[in-house]
């Protein structure tokens, strides 16, 4: 008996409306500044779907949570993603429509969760201070 071997393909699914595996709000398969949607323009969640971006070759599918954002080269922003199921990262350029409140958020997440209590920082001057750089030689701006 022989087996046809039938390579995974979902190119007829790559243009259709999708689901978000978080908020379950339909999803708009093109958008401006990207080819292959596949993350929540509201929520900014995805779908372990692509090995590489388009390709729906993903057999995972767990929930992938924005977890940070990145300036790419040419200024483009992109979103991090992380697999809630297997780990994964996977990096995915913002596009047109995507929540603005929700991409800031993201960005300033590091900043306003230090791995550090904020009572551990201390003022060192005032930036007019000639000292402030070098908290060791107030007196003197140069080392």
């Amino acid at each position: 008996m022989r087996t046809k071997y039938r390579q995974k393909s979902h190119h007829s699914d790559q243009n259709k409306w999708f689901h978000c595996v978080r908020c379950s709000r339909p999803i708009v398969p093109q958008a401006i500044g990207t080819e292959h949607r596949n993350h929540c323009n509201w929520c900014l969640w995805s779908k372990h779907l692509d090995d590489v971006p388009g390709d729906r070759a993903a057999d995972c599918g767990g929930a992938m949570e924005p977890i940070a954002v990145w300036v790419r080269r040419g200024s483009d922003w992109a979103i991090i993603h992380q697999c809630r199921k297997c780990g994964e990262l996977h990096s995915n350029r913002i596009a047109g429509d995507d929540n603005e409140i929700a991409l800031v958020s993201l960005a300033v997440r590091a900043i306003s969760q230090p791995p550090f209590p904020l009572e551990h920082l201390q003022l060192m001057g005032e930036p007019t201070d000639p000292g402030w750089l070098h908290p060791n030689n107030s007196n003197s701006p140069n080392p």
